[in-house]
């Protein structure tokens, strides 16, 4: 047997005001556009906000369905309008965050494990990291350099092909 290690480098900062400018402002968009998401059933409102690499923003929220696995996460909607808003540019970082109605908004949250594979897949396939800005409408703020970051042992389309 033979015993591997993983290591996990990222960024922690005690609260926005810390953060480089266009990280912080991404944020900011990210928070603001919490109530546009649609979550009448959790409370749980997320919001995923891109900066592309050609400067434009792009952002996606949560979309619920009383048949719960019907809804879409904050993440994909956001990937699948930058895909389609525009086609092969990659996005330089995505901020994400939450309120809620039933729990306090004050620490970061990570991506599901679909959005995580997601994230991934769109990183591999526009050649390109995404730094990803994870934190709640107040706190403490994490920055990973890289969304596979979060996934480390991801499936990919290799995996497809013999």
């Amino acid at each position: 047997m033979k015993q591997q290690r993983l290591e996990l480098n990222y960024e922690v900062y005690e609260d926005i005001s810390e953060l480089p400018e266009a990280d912080a402002a991404l944020l900011r968009e990210a928070r603001g556009r919490t109530i546009q998401a649609y979550a009448p059933y959790s409370n749980f409102h997320v919001a995923a906000v891109a900066r592309m690499h050609n400067g434009k923003i792009v952002v996606g929220t949560n979309q619920e369905n009383a048949s719960y696995p019907v809804g879409i996460c904050a993440e994909r909607v956001l990937l699948g309008s930058a895909a389609n808003l525009y086609p092969g540019e990659p996005i330089d970082a995505v901020a994400v965050t939450y309120a809620s109605k039933l729990a306090k908004s004050d620490h970061p949250i990570s991506p599901c494990g679909m959005c995580r594979q997601t994230l991934a897949e769109f990183e591999t396939r526009l050649h390109q990291p995404i730094r990803l800005i994870l934190g709640g409408m107040e706190g403490k703020v994490l920055v990973f350099p890289s969304a596979s970051n979060l996934l480390p042992f991801a499936f990919s389309g290799t995996e497809l092909v013999s």
